[in-house]
């Protein structure tokens, strides 16, 4: 009797990651068609807010899963190629998820907060739901770029950039989106609007960015 060697390919956490985000969009693709259908064609069309954009949307778990996944993609991105330089590293993964998942609830907890000492609760409500739909659209594109990144090309600091700024910039025209449907609101309430965006628009962010630097 001859014996053959039988080699096992190891599968890496990353690699195990990547597959559940996928199969999650799936799941949701088939569980809820209408839904993902209207979010896919989000930058060209509202039909996803006008039929869903109520404020319990946001417990949904359509969204509480594509929030999952912006955590992963965000976190991962920010491992692999910022940190890390292309390795795996599960620990520092999981601090990452751990910063990014309680910067954004603690972050949307003082919106809602506000929405509650100024009695604007419903409006609130949808503002962040535009927010969160719009950078759940923009995860499914950084998971896209980390699939192309890990297993393909190996990107530079200035695709690394690049990529970035589009994200930013992608993040800019939502605010600035969500800015114009409530125009009449912010121009009545200026000063609150500005010191709004310099205390939770840009500020959180350049603690985060000093906390990882």
């Amino acid at each position: 009797m001859r014996y053959t060697n039988r080699i096992i390919e190891s599968l890496d956490w990353v690699t195990l990651i990547m597959v559940g985000c996928i199969l999650i969009i799936a799941i949701l693709k088939v569980i809820y068609p209408k839904r993902f259908n209207d979010f896919i064609r989000l930058p060209v069309s509202n039909n996803y807010f006008l039929a869903k954009g109520k404020s319990e949307e946001l417990r949904h778990p359509f969204s509480i899963l594509l929030f999952i996944i912006q955590l992963i993609s965000i976190s991962l991105f920010i491992n692999l190629f910022f940190l890390e330089k292309g390795k795996a590293n599960v620990l520092l993964f999981l601090q990452i998820l751990f910063v990014v998942f309680v910067f954004i609830i603690v972050k949307t907890s003082i919106e809602k907060m506000i929405g509650a000492i100024f009695s604007i609760e419903k409006l609130i409500d949808h503002y962040i739901y535009e927010k969160l739909s719009y950078r759940n659209f923009l995860s499914l594109l950084l998971i896209i770029a980390n699939l192309i990144f890990y297993f393909s090309i190996k990107p530079d600091l200035n695709i690394l950039l690049i990529l970035t700024g589009i994200l930013f910039l992608g993040n800019m025209l939502i605010l600035s989106y969500s800015y114009k449907n409530y125009r009449s609101l912010i121009f009545s309430n200026l000063f609150y609007f500005l010191l709004y965006i310099c205390a939770l628009e840009i500020s959180p962010y350049l603690i985060l960015y000093k906390a990882f630097i």
